[in-house]
């Protein structure tokens, strides 16, 4: 393997609360009480019927797909509550949940990435491919990431999101390489795995704790993946 492609969320980093209990706290400041377990339930529920965003080839979100999340928030409170919130309440909670999620404090590292980050990046290229936006290079880089990745391709640039067949061809064009000489790392059976295999791309499923980083170097420096190149060909 020449070069590894990280998924973030859920592979490199994770809220440092459960998204009901944010969503419920800033609420609250705007004199708005959800519960933090209706509000989970309403996320997840919404964040699954929502289509992730796709725009044309070359033409990515103006707004840095803001405008995706607003659409996705408004409907989580508006399943808890019943009724839409008003738009001048509602966008002053949303601007607040937007940019705290945007602030690194927000992300807690799991316990097995920088080593495992400081290990790989010694003989291999690692690059970071995430269905995110621009908020996720400041969230590295307060957390001393963005050191070990030579770029970092998210969804809101490309104008589509993983398993979508043009994020993994943006990042090979990145790499300049084949298929079959890249990894990708991921936790998603569905964004990451079968996005990985219809490329061609060969996929480390990270199911803490059984399959944490720590089992991928293992894997790497034991030249798991050495044969499997021929293999394909």
């Amino acid at each position: 393997m020449q070069a590894l492609f990280f998924d973030a969320a859920g592979t490199l980093i994770q809220p440092v609360e459960p998204v009901g209990l944010t969503y419920s706290r800033l609420a609250l400041r705007h004199g708005i009480q959800a519960a933090p377990d209706d509000l989970m339930q309403a996320f997840r529920a919404v964040w699954k019927a929502t289509p992730p965003p796709l725009h044309p080839s070359g033409v990515p979100a103006a707004d840095d797909d803001r405008g995706w999340w607003r659409g996705l928030v408004d409907q989580v409170f508006a399943r808890v509550l019943g009724v839409p919130l008003p738009v001048q309440t509602f966008d002053g909670l949303f601007d607040e949940l937007y940019q705290h999620y945007a602030n690194p404090a927000a992300w807690s590292l799991y316990a097995d990435v920088v080593p495992a980050l400081s290990d790989l990046s010694r003989d291999h290229r690692l690059i970071v491919l995430s269905n995110f936006d621009r908020r996720l290079r400041s969230i590295l880089a307060g957390h001393d990431l963005s050191r070990f990745f030579q770029q970092i391709v998210i969804s809101s640039e490309v104008g589509a999101s993983k398993p979508h067949p043009r994020m993994f061809q943006a990042v090979l064009t990145a790499v300049g390489l084949e298929p079959q000489d890249c990894l990708h790392i991921g936790d998603d059976a569905r964004c990451d795995a079968e996005g990985a295999a219809q490329a061609g791309i060969h996929f480390f499923a990270v199911q803490r704790p059984e399959s944490g980083l720590d089992l991928l170097v293992q894997k790497v420096r034991s030249g798991a993946y050495s044969g499997l190149r021929s293999a394909l060909l």
